[in-house]
């Protein structure tokens, strides 16, 4: 299956910041309109898509759409803004990151610090911290505080590009997921399932899985499948156990992560499926960090039997991310062929895998 670039570069590229989500819930709508039978967008602002299947069980998948980003706290004398984080940032990759704050219109600017020529000795062998950048956007006080408030959020510029077999660009986490379950829902169309499947665009889950969580209050779901990104240290210096996964060896199984231990049923049928399908794969095991997995796990009333697809990610909360478009494509197939066969596997006894 060819990745669909300009698609993928639309996803990837429209704004949304934790709690913020309306220009990318406003083109998801749109995008997932003839490929499920309803559409809704729950209080939270989750967009809640269900296909319909042959029989009454619930099967939620969840791709958070939510951003890692900022919010304006202040404006200086000097017009230059200040700004909280919205999700992790790891402060020495902000260095003269370009951003986009949404104020009454888009206003580009660059993220600045003191610069390394008057640092003192002391000063350059510290690593910068959050509340040492500003913004700059090269106006004035007044005309910033014309299109500028406090509460309007930031989000990072960056267009995605094509490097080698790779796509690079800024949030990939978790556009990326994005992208794989409207291909799924894309793949599934005209299909039968055998169960009803919720596919959920969650909000604010860079903020604490809050959106995931009210989904699956809602929903109620039997089956869950996490689909977000995971770490893939496979760089010069990295130790076999550090690299979590690899680019380019296949979608990752999710075992285990900071919030969630997958059911071991849901991994042994996920390894099962994509080796009868030859879906290259490979093992996720992540000893932190969380995704939206443990909230469809966990807020059902009596919980799901719940699993993750991941996608293989470098420079995970940088300023620029890369996936592999062998590692996209098999998440989509291991995702479909998952979907479809659910009812095939007996969930009644343990499995020794």
């Amino acid at each position: 299956m060819a990745i669909n670039f300009e698609e993928l570069k639309e996803i990837c590229e429209v704004p949304g910041a934790p709690g913020y989500e309306t220009r990318i819930r406003t083109y998801l709508k749109k995008r997932l309109s003839g490929l499920v039978d309803e559409i809704e967008v729950d209080p939270m602002g989750s967009i809640i898509a269900l296909k319909r299947g042959k029989e009454n069980k619930r099967v939620m998948a969840a791709a958070h759409m939510d951003e890692i980003g900022f919010i304006v706290n202040h404006i200086d004398s000097e017009g230059f803004v200040r700004f909280q984080p919205l999700g992790g940032f790891d402060p020495k990759t902000l260095t003269s990151q370009r951003v986009i704050i949404h104020g009454r219109e888009d206003i580009p600017g660059v993220m600045g610090c003191k610069p390394i020529h008057i640092m003192k000795p002391e000063e350059r062998k510290k690593s910068p911290e959050l509340q040492d950048y500003f913004i700059d956007t090269g106006h004035s006080k007044e005309e910033v505080e014309k299109l500028v408030r406090p509460g309007d959020t930031i989000t990072r510029q960056g267009d995605l590009m094509r490097i080698g077999n790779c796509f690079n660009g800024k949030s990939l986490d978790n556009r990326i997921s994005v992208y794989v379950l409207v291909k799924t829902l894309e793949a599934l169309k005209g299909k039968t399932i055998p169960y009803d499947l919720y596919a959920v665009f969650s909000v604010q889950e860079e903020v604490g899985l809050r959106g995931a969580r009210t989904a699956a209050s809602r929903i109620n779901p039997d089956f869950g499948f996490g689909l977000d990104t995971t770490i893939a240290y496979d760089l010069p210096g990295a130790q076999g156990h550090e690299m979590v996964t690899s680019l380019g060896k296949g979608t990752a199984i999710k075992v285990i992560d900071g919030t969630a231990i997958s059911d071991y049923r849901m991994v042994d049928y996920l390894k099962r499926t994509a080796d009868k399908h030859n879906i290259k794969w490979q093992t996720e095991i992540m000893s932190a960090g969380g995704t939206d997995t443990a909230a469809i796990q966990q807020y059902g009333r009596g919980g799901s039997l719940t699993g993750a697809i991941s996608v293989p990610t470098r420079y995970l909360h940088q300023t620029i991310e890369m996936v592999n478009e062998v590692d996209v494509d098999n998440s989509v197939k291991l995702l479909t062929q998952a979907v479809l066969q659910l009812d095939e596997n007996d969930w009644s006894h343990d499995v020794t895998g």
